[in-house]
């Protein structure tokens, strides 16, 4: 109960910093609202009150609320698919960049967006409409199932070969996707541009809807497993011994975790580091106790993009940097950190 009292306590505090960011957040931007408080006009949205202009409306509902919405959405998952990934390898280099979900996400969507016009006229007309999503998402399963049948071999997870063939897909990937950006026309060019260097520019709350209906799906299954990552520490016998149904486990993670990385990725493009960087930061504070981590993550991910973002779309005004590169900045000296940790205890 002193546990449970403890990550309710902390989730509390991260909520309300997260929840005083977004409001923050909404009077960030070079729209001029005439002297007028932006969640004033929001609450005039909402309420319906016809004096609002249609501009005012625009900005702060489709532009501004919508963009922080999806980065608080965005955030968690891929926050909580890099903690779970690192639960399941026991390793905290284990990310959906360093082990290739996030190439293969960004390959089957390029796919998708430069020749998916060859043959979307005959898919049904849903799976035309979301044809990049669930490319994304094929391609972060298929990447994560590659890497996990070299990296695995008689139940037990080789940690190097799972980093260096993550390594071979990223950089087959990457190849790939340069050729298609290769033979690209001016308006695939553009699409591809934003995939990989990742931008939120593109929200809006019918893309919110999808990414809540997934992330209700995925955290049903995934936020009860600390107890079971907790075990998955100790070995796989180990943890069968607890009661742990260990190939179950892995199944549900891989299958949930590419479809987070894929949902974003569609949504998205490509964001490096959210998933190193935040286990990172909470191992810090709560040693490899998932019991903590896994659930703290969902929110501390959403606070760190949500603050990249509004540091993205201001620092440069009218201007914005993408995302992409700025988490990347933030994540490159982190992983490093890690690295040189994680050289020391050899």
């Amino acid at each position: 109960m002193k546990t449970q009292s403890k990550l309710y306590f902390y989730l509390t505090i991260s909520t309300i910093f997260l929840v005083i960011l977004a409001i923050s957040a909404l009077y960030i931007g070079v729209y001029d609202f005439n002297g007028v408080s932006p969640f004033t006009i929001l609450g005039q949205y909402i309420k319906g009150e016809p004096q609002l202009s249609l501009s005012d409306k625009y900005v702060i509902w489709d532009v501004r609320s919508s963009r922080i919405v999806m980065a608080i959405l965005i955030g968690s998952m891929l926050a909580v698919s890099g903690t779970t990934l690192q639960g399941l390898f026991k390793n905290p280099l284990a990310t959906g960049e360093a082990i290739g979900l996030t190439s293969g996400a960004t390959l089957l969507a390029a796919f998708a967006i430069v020749l998916g016009g060859h043959f979307k006229q005959y898919l049904p007309e849903v799976i035309q409409f979301s044809l990049v999503g669930i490319s994304a998402f094929i391609g972060a399963l298929l990447a994560m199932m590659l890497v996990y049948r070299i990296s695995t071999s008689a139940g037990k997870t080789n940690v190097v070969m799972m980093l260096l063939s993550g390594v071979a897909i990223t950089s087959i990937g990457f190849s790939i996707t340069g050729f298609l950006i290769y033979i690209s026309k001016d308006e695939q060019l553009r699409d591809l541009s934003f995939w990989n260097m990742g931008s939120l520019a593109a929200a809006t709350w019918t893309k919110n809807i999808v990414l809540a209906v997934v992330i209700v799906i995925s955290y049903t299954i995934l936020l009860p497993k600390g107890k079971a990552l907790n075990a998955m520490m100790l070995g796989e016998k180990d943890a069968q011994h607890l009661g742990v149904n260990v190939e179950k486990l892995k199944k549900q993670i891989v299958i949930i975790t590419s479809l987070m990385i894929g949902t974003s990725v569609a949504f998205s493009g490509t964001i490096g580091f959210v998933g190193l960087i935040v286990p990172y930061i909470l191992r810090l504070l709560f040693k490899s106790n998932y019991v903590f981590i896994l659930p703290l993550s969902a929110v501390l991910g959403s606070i760190l993009l949500l603050i990249a973002d509004t540091i993205s779309r201001s620092i440069v005004a009218p201007s914005e940097l993408p995302i992409g590169i700025l988490t990347s900045l933030i994540g490159g000296p982190i992983f490093i950190a890690i690295l040189i940790k994680f050289k020391k205890s050899l």
